[in-house]
């Protein structure tokens, strides 16, 4: 045998005891987390499934809720729904309560419709743009029902210059002022709505017609 044979063998049996005394110490560890690798990697590929497979069905028990609705059948839909507050998923349970109160107020019960508006705007875990628009919804179910102060004191704070509501709130505000003979302040919220370049169009137009109404009907002074 040769020199660099000899060598070789040497260098390749040292090689071996070396790996052999990292395995004996390091191997047990890397198993276990090999194992805990795998065992979290089907966790959550299991938890996923288990998430859109609950995301789905409370999706698929929306729209079908959504579906009696439409079809006229409100007293199914509300029980649809209020079992989908119950045991919904994710955002649907809030989703049902908004549409509930939708569907009350197309039955003509304004006062339950109102209620459940108010209170999700005054559930402080929900988020606040839900909230606004909860309050908004309320008023304007008011707007018809209710007086200029039930309307003022759920979209006053809403008709800020910076508030992404404040065209629909002024609006609100507006004809509630309008129907109860405060033409001055009606005027002044119309004129905002038709002077905002961001408010809708169709909006604008409306508050130009009703700026128009007033001042034509001798009651703008």
């Amino acid at each position: 045998m040769s020199d660099d044979s000899f060598i070789r063998e040497v260098n390749d049996e040292m090689r071996r005891e070396q790996a052999q005394k990292l395995w004996d110490r390091f191997g047990p560890a890397l198993l276990v987390i090999a194992i805990l690798v795998v065992l979290g990697t089907a966790a959550f590929v299991g938890y996923r499934y288990w998430d859109e497979t609950r995301a789905n069905r409370s999706g698929d028990a929306f729209s079908q809720a959504l579906k009696l609705a439409n079809d006229g059948k409100n007293d199914d839909a509300l029980a649809a729904l209020d079992q989908l507050e119950k045991d919904g998923y994710g955002a649907y349970p809030l989703l049902a309560r908004m549409r509930a109160a939708t569907v009350k107020a197309s039955k003509g019960d304004t006062d339950a419709a109102v209620k459940d508006f108010d209170d999700v705007a005054a559930d402080t875990a929900i988020p606040q743009g839900i909230r606004d628009m909860a309050r908004l919804r309320a008023a304007l179910l008011l707007v018809d029902h209710g007086s200029f102060a039930d309307v003022s004191s759920r979209v006053e704070a809403l008709t800020s210059d910076t508030n992404t509501l404040r065209h629909t709130a002024r609006e609100a505000l507006g004809l509630a002022a309008w129907k109860e003979g405060k033409t001055q302040d009606a005027l002044k919220l119309f004129d905002q709505i038709a002077a905002d370049d961001g408010a809708p169009r169709n909006t604008r137009e409306r508050a130009t017609l009703m700026s128009e109404l007033i001042r034509g009907s001798g009651n703008a002074s």
